[in-house]
């Protein structure tokens, strides 16, 4: 159970403060996930309803520390690869590259939303219990509205992506596709 409102939450939801967030859609971690296909074409859909409703996109992209200085649990070889081919980002998408499990640690992201007056963040990509988890609590934390789009995150570890979208649905809202596309469209 929510301690929230989420239909007064809902009203919050508008083209015009809104940002897509497409958290780490490489090629090495789509490869992971439990649904390929089925998460593949709802964020396809979602970016496409950003597109049409002039929602910017935000692509991030993990980009390793030089080994040196990464710390000694992460010191391993990892390359995720480019973003997938099927959502790849376009003319005026951004391409975040980060290090770490929060958009907000060591990126211009909070500034960037900040000077375009961004309130509310749509969270999609992978894995919803790594980075799009952390980034929405710290989103949340920061005082933004994060919402999870639950057809459009994923896992390699099944149990542990329905988890965390247990835990995130009881903090903030996690919704489908079209309640976020039909917020876009009335607004």
């Amino acid at each position: 159970m929510a301690w929230f409102n989420k239909d007064e939450l809902k009203k919050f939801i508008r083209k015009n403060n809104s940002v897509l967030v497409v958290w780490d859609v490489q090629e090495a971690l789509v490869s992971s996930i439990f649904n390929r296909e089925e998460f593949l074409q709802k964020l396809k859909e979602l970016i496409s309803a950003a597109r049409q409703y002039n929602v910017p996109i935000v692509y991030t992209r993990i980009t390793p520390l030089p080994e040196r200085f990464q710390p000694p649990y992460m010191r391993r070889t990892f390359n995720p690869g480019d973003i997938v081919k099927d959502v790849y980002p376009q003319e005026g998408d951004v391409v975040l590259y980060k290090n770490t499990a929060s958009i907000f640690v060591g990126t211009n992201f909070e500034l960037m939303l900040r000077n375009a007056g961004i309130q509310t963040i749509i969270f999609t990509g992978i894995a919803t219990d790594i980075g799009v988890e952390t980034s929405a609590r710290h989103a949340q934390t920061l005082g933004y509205l994060p919402v999870i789009a639950k057809e459009a995150v994923s896992s390699s570890d099944k149990e542990a992506h329905e988890r965390s979208l247990a835990n995130m649905n009881r903090l903030m809202l996690v919704l489908e596709n079209n309640e976020i596309i039909e917020r876009w469209k009335s607004s």
